[in-house]
This record gives C-alpha cells, sequence and structure tokens, in this order.
C-alpha cells in the first residue's frame, strides 16, 4: 500500500506542473536578477573559451539589474532547454536574441520587441547566388546543417523536407561546417548572418535574397508576473528610445 500511495504522490506532484516562478518582489527580496543566455548566438550573447560570456544583451543584462536595483546572474541554457528551464525557475529573464512565438507566449511573457528579424541563408561566398529561395535549398543534393532545439530548426523542418538537413550541436562551431563545405548553408537570423559573414570575410558571405524569408519579433522573455513585465518594459522602452541598445547591438557586431 505505501508503495502505490508513494507513486500516487509522484504522479500528483507532476501533475502540479512547473515550479512557481519569482515574482519582481521575490527577485528585489533575493537582490539577484537571474538572466538566462545560451551563450551561442552572437552578436546576442558568445561564450569565450575562457568561459566568459560576452554580447549585447549581456550588457542589456547589466542594465535591466541596475534599473531594478539588484545584481545580475547569468544562468547558461540551451535553444533546446529554453522552455523547461524557465518553467523549472532556473533563470527569470532570458535575453539573447529569443523570437516571440506562440508556444513561448503561451506559458510565460514577452516584454516588447527589440527589433523585427527574419531567417536568411548564410553560405561559401561562390554560392551566394545560388541559393536565393526555399525551392532553391529544399532538394536532396542539398546539405543543410542546422542547431538543435530553437526556431531554425523548426524553419528547416518546416521547409526544408526534400534537403539533406543535418543537427549540429554547437551553435559556435556550426559554421565552421559550412565555410569548410561539409554543408552547403545554413539558415538564421539576419543579424547572426550579418555577424558571421564579417567574421568569416571573403569565406561566408550572405545569399543574394531579395528580403527575408519570414519575419518574427526578437524580445525578452520572462516568468509571468504582471510587475516585472511591466518594469521590464518600462526599461526597455527608455533603452530603445536612447538607442542605448542599438548602440550595444552595433559593438557587439563589431
Amino acid at each position: 500500500m505505501r508503495k502505490i500511495v508513494g507513486v500516487v504522490g509522484v504522479l500528483a506532484a507532476l501533475a502540479a506542473g512547473p515550479v512557481q516562478a519569482r515574482p519582481l518582489a521575490a527577485i528585489k527580496q533575493d537582490g539577484t536578477l537571474r538572466v538566462g543566455l545560451t551563450g551561442d548566438y552572437a552578436p546576442y550573447s558568445l561564450r569565450l573559451p575562457d568561459g566568459s560570456i560576452k554580447g549585447a544583451d549581456v550588457t542589456m543584462a547589466d542594465e535591466l539589474a541596475r534599473a531594478l536595483g539588484v545584481k545580475v546572474e547569468i544562468v547558461p541554457t540551451t535553444w533546446k532547454t529554453l522552455k523547461d528551464d524557465l518553467l523549472a525557475d532556473r533563470y527569470d529573464v532570458a535575453m539573447g536574441g529569443v523570437s516571440v512565438t506562440p508556444d513561448r507566449a503561451s506559458v510565460a511573457d514577452f516584454s516588447v520587441p527589440v527589433l523585427t528579424d527574419g531567417k536568411r541563408p548564410i553560405v561559401r561566398c561562390g554560392d551566394k547566388g545560388r541559393f536565393v529561395t526555399i525551392k532553391d535549398i529544399d532538394k536532396p543534393e542539398v546539405r543543410v546543417v542546422v542547431n538543435p532545439g530553437g526556431t531554425n530548426q523548426r524553419f528547416a523542418d518546416a521547409n526544408f523536407p526534400h534537403a539533406s538537413v543535418r543537427v549540429f550541436p554547437d551553435n559556435r562551431a556550426i559554421f565552421k561546417e559550412v565555410a569548410e563545405g561539409r554543408a552547403d548553408l545554413m539558415v538564421t537570423d539576419g543579424a547572426e548572418v550579418d555577424y558571421q559573414s564579417r567574421l568569416h570575410a571573403g569565406v561566408l558571405c550572405p545569399a543574394a535574397v531579395p528580403d527575408t524569408f519570414d519575419k518574427a519579433d526578437k524580445a525578452y522573455w520572462m516568468t509571468r508576473d504582471p510587475a516585472l513585465k511591466a518594469a521590464v518594459d518600462a526599461w526597455l522602452g527608455k533603452t530603445l528610445k536612447s538607442g542605448a541598445y542599438q548602440k550595444a547591438l552595433a559593438k557587439a557586431a563589431e
């Protein structure tokens, strides 16, 4: 009987749903804002070999914490575990180029958008005129590489059913797969395409597409608390109006 009760207790705990997230009052009482960053998506956030992390949203995390009167703690996460980590209360706010999607909005709050971006291919420079439409890419002989768990993989799964799509686990090294000829292209957000093209000048280039394949807002994603969202939106509105966010993004992209 004890065994049955124990199993029932576990099932009840699982059915109770996610861990209770911290509201703004608890964040201020604790004195620390926990910011989730993947550290693999320049120019938003990039973890360096020495373990330090840089990027526009590292700067913004510091500024947001300062505005709230607390210190910042950077919490490593991944695109695959982003949602689970938020629902498990491992961090309070996700930054670092998070796209606004209906499934994410159904479980937590987004800030006002920080920018609008869209998917574009990055290719070896000799192929920049070859892959300019989804139809050009969605062929069995075309090798597409994609990082796991985020909107890049969703886009590839939805749009390239005939292409050879390979999931590569490390978004920091994935562009070498294209540069060194093990893949033909990657489709990702325009800001990352432009950054990686500058980083690999003369080797990787944006494909000569007339426009992005889609449009999506980027925003900060946070635990569902009206006071926290109001505070983040108020700070972000001033930050966008002053141009501070745009300056941080431009500096990180250098």
